[in-house]
């Protein structure tokens, strides 16, 4: 995640990928002091041209953001590059943000997660059934089957979720938004959200049991 890093630590208004100008030397061993602002009161000091406020801003949810934006596209470069674009686009877009109107945390989520999605829905080189199977164990390999394994099989069935889904059981199992949070960055109802939980847990289910009578015909064929 360097070129992420990198943001909090560029001037803005040279774009991405160009180094830092002196202010941002002098005020780097202030933002290590965690200052604590709340969101809109950075946002209100972005919109003055503050490069210090909007660096702070980077750094309080950049991690956050990259996490939600390489769990839905399962590519870590794609991941930074949707975050440097909405991240700048803060900046860019500075002067336009109005109070009150949404959390910058629910907007910032709304953004990535659409931003994925456009991208999830382009052709692609790959398919999820290209993905590597799991690999070959001892005849008792299905009650057996290393943490990492799981994993695998877990995120390629999360994969063959339909999008809504699969945004759904992201934010609130990875990142622990209630369903009203969840409701306001997918900009639906909560019963919505709740009715996509539930189903999408239910195809989840239905995937990984797939998954794991394909390993045991493939034990018991042999």
């Amino acid at each position: 995640m360097a070129s992420l890093a990198r943001i909090a630590h560029t001037d803005p208004g040279s774009g991405p990928g160009h180094p830092a100008g002196p202010a941002a030397g002098k005020h780097a061993s202030n933002i290590s002091r965690a200052e604590r602002q709340d969101d809109q009161a950075l946002l209100e000091r972005i919109g003055q041209g503050d490069e210090l406020a909007f660096r702070m801003l980077v750094e309080r949810h950049v991690d956050r953001a990259y996490g939600l934006a390489l769990r839905i596209l399962r590519n870590a470069s794609d991941a930074e590059d949707v975050v440097q674009d909405v991240m700048l686009k803060v900046w860019s877009n500075s002067g336009a943000w109005q109070a009150g109107k949404a959390r910058f945390s629910t907007w910032l989520y709304r953004v990535v997660t659409n931003r994925c999605l456009d991208l999830c829905r382009r052709p692609k080189t790959s398919d999820i059934a290209d993905a590597p199977e799991m690999p070959d164990g001892q005849p008792d390999a299905v009650t057996t089957i290393h943490g990492s394994e799981v994993s695998l099989m877990l995120e390629a069935a999360m994969a063959r979720l339909p999008d809504q889904q699969r945004i759904a059981l992201i934010l609130s199992y990875h990142d622990d938004l209630s369903n009203p949070e969840i409701a306001e960055i997918m900009e639906t109802t909560v019963s919505a959200v709740e009715s996509l939980l539930k189903r999408g847990r239910q195809h989840l289910r239905g995937l990984l049991t797939k998954a794991e009578d394909a390993i045991r015909d493939s034990f018991t064929k042999n």
